[in-house]
């Protein structure tokens, strides 16, 4: 009898039924008994120093029951801590204050708090405190905070800087001695929002009688997040629990620990009672971090035949006022080790210098470091294929680490597990017939329409562990992974993560996989995530990990309870358990298929423990942990066709073709989706997204009417297919694919734009390429084409 098995299935997703219907339970939604409501004033200035802080007003006004300022909170809680120290780096790390002590930053900086009656309330009390600034200089981007004389952030960073990291492999110097060719380019990363449709939001309960607190919190990571507040506040972590159920989203920017989920512990154990604070979408903008924001100086080194043969990066990344929870990590270990992608390069050298600004603090965006890491060599491919005169395709088979070397060590040192990129670029090639479109691109030509296309050729590193390269780079924590799988005396299963799904589906995937293999449906297996008091530990997600890492970990779990249940089973049959075959959720005699026992049997037996084998405990639970021995390594080939309206620059994307290796699939339905939306937020920073401050500090697009995210009419169909490389060091074979479609697509679409320009000379343009920056390029193009005294 043929069975459809669960593990591979495009099941729907289990979790969306009460999302989309208003039935869950985000953060805002949560109501305690006699909770208060908090609102934090946040700087107006870029820079400045508080002279003086007139809370009187705001206190007198009616439902409001305590205003703070920085002053209350000396002495009475730390500073915001960092958590990623990396090391041989000279970092500095000052004190991030929840509320400014006598200097404000950055526009958002947090000055004072008020805790009212109601949100309303709170918010107008806000307006009652009168600041005293005097403004200061401002410095906004790293390049002028490296200037000689720049206006400095903190007394103990000289000269704005953060850290300084360098990484070097090879024989770097000789590459570009004896190299035939070399190109050189400037790089800019645009700042972005990441734009949860969720805002931050916190809730603290802090029980006085047993000294305990309780939080809701919008945070990818409840576990770490206990361990920083216990850091923050004094509390202890045995006394706090945090619960992240329902998050909407949120592309990294959940990973910080924030000054205001600190402010709402420190307002609730103070009055003793509930507070809740949710940002709205302008405090979104500006006190929520940003991403990306780096520009990189890049020289590569090549023979005229195309060959790759050395690599040198000299990055300058924002890191904002101050250092966010991760943020040290992003821009160096993040970025630099995974900087020679796909190809076998193997002299390679990295600078990376982070500036304090005055702006908001940068961290992990979709994709964190990998991205600008995949822009940064995808780009140079073309630059050198154009030097060379090499079709883009030719110039990446011609680099490719060759399917047969895996394992391989990179120049980044990461040992790739597997891979077969010549694949995934056929598979491409083979669904946009890129021999066809050539011909056709070459028509319009004639006709005076620029018709572009765009590869990127990735390698992604995810998978976020081991514990031990966690260590080394400096993380503050392990990178390990808990799972407890308990199946109860009805049959239903309850799955325990240390993980923390919040969009991504795993409360679908990884009841598939349980159920697949205990052979129970997908509705009766419950993945329960985001509860400390639950959980007793995890490392969050973030960094493509949740699958690859914690999914193994259910994966081991589960095999444990099979590996009980059929001693329990053999007990019961009076058979060997080496007699027992286990399949489609029932224990079989070999050879006598009348002689059986359900999963669903057996856990009932388990639970009542009437008749169990000699030392064998009752119940049917068993909990794991797994720490892997490497990252992940998905890969693939993206490739986007556009065409450039020759009057006003705009860019229209016809095609856009998605291939991508993840290794083993569970579900994909789910996978398609993830790429979708990375894809779609790629497609943002390459054409519309940009997070812009004045000379003052402001942050000008501080709002959807001013900063562009993408809508469904400018995201085009995304075809999608996959190459299917297991990974060979867990026992599911999955890599990750979280991170993918962003991680792939933005330099995809920046070639296709430069390739259809490329008849002008144009060989770059800085993102984002809006119709304005291309149209300017087209024209700056044409004039410096016509003969002297024409326009």
């Amino acid at each position: 009898m043929s069975v459809t098995r669960l593990f591979g299935a495009s099941v729907k997703r289990r979790e969306d039924p009460r999302l989309i219907t208003g039935r869950g339970a985000y953060t805002d939604d949560i109501k305690l008994p006699g909770m208060l409501h908090m609102a934090v004033l946040r700087s107006p200035y870029g820079h400045a120093r508080i002279k003086a802080i007139d809370t009187a007003k705001a206190k007198a006004h009616p439902g409001v029951r305590a205003v703070y300022t920085g002053a209350d909170l000396l002495g009475r809680m730390n500073p915001i801590p960092c958590a990623w120290l990396i090391p041989d780096s000279d970092l500095k790390v000052p004190a991030y204050h929840a509320l400014a002590k006598d200097t404000v930053r950055f526009t958002g900086d947090g000055v004072a708090m008020v805790i009212a009656d109601d949100p309303a309330t709170a918010r107008d009390a806000l307006d009652l405190i009168d600041v005293d600034y005097e403004p200061l200089p401002v410095v906004t981007s790293q390049e002028q905070a490296a200037a000689t004389g720049a206006p400095q952030l903190h007394d103990d960073a000289p000269g704005n800087l953060a850290f300084h990291w360098k990484f070097a492999h090879g024989d770097v110097d000789a590459a570009f001695r004896d190299a035939e060719v070399v190109v050189k380019h400037r790089f800019v990363q645009q700042r972005l929002v990441p734009n949860a449709m969720e805002p931050r939001s916190a809730v603290a309960s802090w029980n006085p009688g047993a000294e305990e607190l309780l939080i809701y919190n919008t945070t990818q990571n409840p576990h770490i997040a206990r361990f920083l507040t216990a850091v923050t506040t004094s509390i202890p972590e045995n006394k706090i629990r945090y619960i992240a159920r329902d998050v909407g989203g949120g592309f990294g920017s959940k990973i910080p620990f924030y000054p205001g989920d600190a402010l709402a512990v420190f307002a609730s154990k103070d009055l003793g009672l509930p507070v809740k604070w949710t940002e709205d979408r302008r405090e979104n903008y500006v006190a929520t971090i940003h991403g990306r924001d780096q520009i990189t100086e890049v020289e590569m080194a090549a023979k005229r035949d195309g060959t790759m043969t050395g690599l040198r990066v000299k990055a300058l990344s924002n890191m904002g006022a101050y250092l966010s929870t991760a943020a040290p990590g992003v821009p160096t270990w993040l970025f630099a080790l995974i900087v020679p992608g796909c190809y076998t390069i193997q002299n390679y050298a990295c600078d990376v210098f982070g500036y304090f600004t005055n702006t908001t603090p940068t961290d992990a965006y979709r994709g964190a470091g990998r991205p600008e890491a995949a822009f940064l060599i995808e780009r140079m491919a073309d630059l050198l294929a154009a030097e060379v005169k090499m079709d883009p395709v030719e110039i990446r088979r011609k680099n490719f680490i060759p399917a047969d070397a895996f394992p391989y060590t990179t120049a980044g040192t990461l040992s790739y597990d597997s891979g077969n990129y010549q694949a995934a670029l056929d598979k491409a090639l083979a669904m946009v017939d890129y021999a066809g479109l050539r011909q056709k691109q070459a028509e319009l030509r004639q006709q005076g329409r620029y018709l572009g296309i765009g590869l990127s050729t990735y390698v992604e590193v995810c998978g976020l562990a081991p514990s031990a390269a966690a260590g080394a780079m400096g993380f503050q924590g392990g990178l390990w992974e808990p799972a407890t799988v308990r199946v109860l005396a009805t049959g239903k299963v309850v799955v325990l993560t240390g993980t923390n799904p919040h969009g991504q589906g795993e409360e679908t995937t990884f009841a598939q996989m349980v159920g697949d293999m205990l052979g129970v449906p997908v509705e009766d297996v419950d993945v329960v995530h985001g509860d400390t008091g639950a959980i007793p530990m995890g490392w969050g997600t973030y960094g493509s990990r949740t699958t690859a890492v914690g999914g193994t970990a259910i994966y081991k779990a589960t095999v444990k309870v099979i590996e009980k249940a059929k001693k329990l089973a053999a007990h019961l049959l009076e058979a060997s358990p080496d007699d027992l075959e286990f399949e489609q959720g029932s224990f079989r005699v070999k050879g006598s298929p009348g002689k059986a026992k359900t999963i669903q049997e057996i856990a009932l037996m388990a639970n009542v423990a009437w008749n169990m084998p000699e030392g064998m405990e009752p119940g049917l639970e068993e909990s794991t942990f797994h720490d892997p021995t490497n990252f992940t390594f998905p890969f693939g080939t993206h490739i986007c066709v556009v065409e450039v309206d020759a009057d006003t620059g705009e860019v229209k994307i016809e095609r856009y073709i998605a291939v991508d290796d993840v290794g083993v699939v569970i579900n994909p339905m789910i996978v398609d989706g993830q790429v979708h939306g990375g894809v779609a937020q790629g497609i943002g920073q390459a054409l519309y997204e940009h997070a812009i401050y004045d000379e003052g500090g402001n942050l000008i697009t501080g709002s959807m009417m001013d900063y562009t995210v993408p809508n469904a009419t400018q995201i085009p169909t995304i075809e999608t297919a996959r190459t299917e490389t297991p990974c060979p060091h867990n026992l599911t074979g999955v890599k990750g694919v979280g991170e993918t479609g962003t991680i792939a697509s933005t330099q995809a679409v920046v070639n296709a734009v430069v390739d259809a320009l490329s008849p002008l000379g144009i060989s770059d343009i800085e993102m984002p390429l809006t119709p304005e920056r291309v149209w300017r390029a087209m024209r700056a193009a044409q004039a410096s084409a016509a003969p002297t005294g024409q326009p």
